[in-house]
C-alpha cells in the first residue's frame, strides 16, 4: 500500500475533526510519539516553504511571548499613571483639609484641577451649598436647582450618581461651558456624595480621547468622594463606599 493509500484509509476510518478532538483530549501524545515532529511539516504563513512543527510552535510561542510582553507594558503604564493620580488626589486632600474656609476650599479645587490635574475647563456644579456660606456663581461654580429643566440632559447621570468618561452633548455643553463649548472635546463627570445630592464635577479637554469609558473610574470617584467630605465636612459611611465600590 503506497503512502497515498494510507492517507486516503485514514481518513476514511477518522476524519479531520475526529483527529482534532483526539490531539485536544491527549496533549501528552507527541511526547509518546516524538519522532512525528521531526516529520510533519506545515506550511510557512510568508511563502510557499514549509517548517516543523515544533518550528511552528517555537514560533507562535515567541508571538504569545511578545503579546504578553506588549500587555504588561500596557498594565504597567496604566499603573504608573494611576499611582500618579492617587498622588495628586492626596496632596489635594491635604490642602483641602488645612483650610476651614469654604471659598478659600473652593479656590484650591479650582487651582489643583488646573495645576495638578491639568484640567483644561473644570465647573464645579452645587445643588444645596452648605447653608449661610457666601457663594456665588463663577466660571468655575455654577449654582442650581437640581429640579431645574437645564439639567435635564444630566438626567441619567445624576440618576446611577456614577463617574462618567467621553462625549458629552451639546445641551449639557451649553449649560456646562457656555461660549466655550468648541473647546471641549471630551470630558469626567464626577458625582458629589452617594446620589449626587451635592451635585456634580465636571474636567473637560479639548481631547476627544483623553477622557474615554476606560479611565479609572475607580480614582475619580474617590475623587468624588473627597469633595463631598470636603464640602460639607462629613463623612461618606464605610458601607456607601463599600457599595459604590461594588459597582464600579
Amino acid at each position: 500500500m503506497t503512502q497515498n493509500e494510507r492517507e486516503l484509509a485514514t481518513q476514511e476510518m477518522f476524519g479531520e475533526d475526529e483527529i482534532a478532538a483526539y490531539l485536544d483530549a491527549h496533549p501528552d501524545f507527541f511526547d509518546r510519539h516524538g519522532q512525528l515532529l521531526t516529520r510533519l511539516k506545515i506550511a510557512h504563513d510568508t511563502g510557499g516553504d514549509t517548517i516543523s512543527l515544533v518550528e511552528r510552535q517555537v514560533s507562535l510561542l515567541r508571538q504569545r511571548s511578545a503579546e504578553l510582553e506588549k500587555q504588561l507594558k500596557q498594565l504597567m503604564s496604566v499603573a504608573k499613571l494611576n499611582d500618579a493620580l492617587m498622588e495628586k488626589i492626596h496632596r489635594l486632600s491635604l490642602r483641602l483639609i488645612a483650610t476651614r474656609d469654604f471659598n478659600e476650599r473652593l479656590e484650591l479645587l479650582e487651582t489643583g484641577l488646573r495645576e495638578d490635574f491639568l484640567a483644561e475647563r473644570a465647573v464645579l456644579v452645587l445643588f444645596d451649598p452648605p447653608s449661610g456660606m457666601p457663594v456665588t456663581d463663577n466660571t468655575f461654580l455654577k449654582l442650581a436647582d437640581r429640579n431645574d429643566a437645564a439639567l435635564k440632559p444630566f438626567t441619567s447621570f445624576l440618576k446611577t450618581a456614577r463617574p462618567r468618561c467621553g462625549l458629552i452633548r451639546d445641551r449639557q455643553k451649553n449649560f456646562l461651558f457656555p461660549g466655550h463649548e468648541a473647546e471641549i472635546g471630551s470630558a469626567a463627570l464626577v458625582p458629589l456624595g452617594a446620589t449626587a445630592e451635592l451635585g456634580f464635577l465636571v474636567i473637560g479637554s479639548s481631547d476627544r480621547d483623553y477622557f474615554n469609558p476606560g479611565k479609572s473610574m475607580d480614582l475619580l470617584a474617590r475623587l468624588g468622594e473627597l469633595l463631598a467630605v470636603a464640602l460639607t465636612g462629613h463623612a461618606v459611611p464605610a458601607a456607601e463606599v463599600s457599595r459604590k465600590e461594588r459597582e464600579i
